[in-house]
């Protein structure tokens, strides 16, 4: 069979959660599937680990050749080819391109790692969708516009989403993830859900077939996230971020919809009261609601206190997590949360919001409060902090429930999903 699979995101340079989930899964079915024929499809070269899906070192500088859209990458059975798209705009290559390619030459099967089916697509077609937030909490979301934006051009673009869609849509991101949501819904012939979470949403709020949904759970590098024992190396990542011990981390988009800025809003609660001498250090890229961070930090004067870094490669962060005293996860709405399988695999005890997404990924191996109660966070924090058995405990049980999520168990059941069809 010849599986096609949407290598787009998994080959963006700065990635986050879903980027990452795409790149990792197409490495294990690399490893494990000998069978079946790959065609990755992607609007740019594949670099780093998808050129060389059979190299350890996901940034190994290969060298990239191009030849009349096909691209040469390497793979463990040497039943992996990659197909570039070439697209001239920074829109709409799902729908146009990767639909054309559909349309002239379709694999047996596609699968679609994140949301996004194509207008044309095989009849066994796969797609996994990671939360559908933006129906929950539309005010989490940006809404920035989908295509040219301004001018005559824009206006026009606008129109035909508009007569597209039936008047339903229009030429934004949010409603395009809505859009593409439900389309995939009644058009893919299989959807795999990250969680029974995000499958329960999609079922409540798009009347969706519970028996055309899968849950799959997210796998994670147990190669690179694990207890780090060497305190030199830790050390040498610290300093280059700036960053001293002791410290709360926190890695994710810096937006609404993470909560950020009541994280530290909680945090000034709890350093005011506890007197402690905690840094509060965020890895990720900004996002909508960052001015109000920002916002935070100058009114409770924490600039000394809060350590923004930006994005910081991958594989720097199981250091960051080595030399943290906690794990924060304050996010108001989740389809799985990658990084708490991360840090209880790293060894550090974890304190995050109480909503179903998180109680199904940490099954009792997080010590949970309400992300809508800044106080309540300060308490859960300091609680943690303050109290060695419990961080313990929090550990121990993180250790364990960690190991349910492997990279090897998520390719495994995603490659029975796409053969079931």
């Amino acid at each position: 069979m010849l599986i096609g699979l949407d290598a787009s995101r998994a080959n963006r340079r700065f990635k986050s959660g879903t980027e990452w989930y795409a790149y990792y899964l197409i490495k294990e079915l690399a490893k494990i599937d000998s069978t079946n024929q790959y065609l990755l499809y992607s609007d740019k070269p594949l670099t780093g680990g998808l050129a060389d899906l059979a190299g350890a070192n996901p940034d190994n500088g290969r060298e990239i050749t191009v030849k009349r859209g096909c691209q040469i990458i390497k793979s463990p059975h040497h039943n992996f080819k990659a197909k570039i798209l070439a697209w001239p705009f920074s829109y709409l290559w799902t729908q146009v391109r990767l639909s054309l390619e559909m349309l002239v030459e379709p694999p047996d099967a596609l699968f679609i790692p994140a949301h996004t089916l194509p207008l044309i697509h095989p009849k066994k077609s796969v797609v996994t969708i990671h939360d559908v937030g933006f129906e929950r909490a539309k005010e989490l979301y940006g809404s920035d516009n989908l295509g040219p934006s301004g001018g005559w051009i824009g206006k026009i673009f606008g129109l035909f989403i508009k007569l597209f869609t039936g008047g339903k849509f229009r030429a934004n991101k949010l409603d395009y993830h809505s859009w593409s949501t439900k389309f995939a819904l009644e058009h893919a012939k299989k959807i795999i859900a990250v969680s029974e979470f995000t499958k329960q949403e999609m079922i409540d709020i798009y009347g969706a077939s519970g028996e055309k949904i899968e849950v799959v759970h997210n796998g994670f590098n147990s190669e690179l996230y694990k207890k780090i024992s060497d305190k030199n190396e830790i050390e040498k990542t610290l300093k280059k971020y700036g960053i001293k011990a002791p410290y709360i981390f926190y890695v994710g988009r810096l937006e609404k919809k993470k909560n950020t800025a009541r994280l530290v809003n909680a945090f000034a609660i709890m350093k005011e009261k506890y007197k402690t001498n905690h840094k509060l250090v965020l890895v990720g890229n900004a996002d909508l609601g960052f001015d109000e961070v920002k916002y935070v930090i100058e009114e409770f004067d924490l600039q000394n206190d809060v350590i923004i870094t930006g994005w910081v490669p991958e594989l720097d962060i199981p250091y960051l997590y080595g030399g943290a005293a906690l794990f924060v996860f304050p996010s108001l709405y989740e389809g799985f949360g990658i990084p708490l399988v991360q840090a209880m695999a790293s060894g550090v005890p974890v304190t995050a919001s109480d909503i179903p997404s998180i109680r199904e990924t940490t099954a009792g191996a997080a010590w949970l409060f309400n992300p809508l109660d800044k106080r309540d966070i300060a308490e859960k924090m300091a609680k943690v902090l303050s109290d060695k058995k419990l961080a313990a405990d929090l550990i121990a049980k993180g250790h364990a429930r960690a190991s349910d999520f492997s990279l090897l168990k998520c390719a495994q059941e995603t490659l029975a999903v796409i053969k079931k069809m």
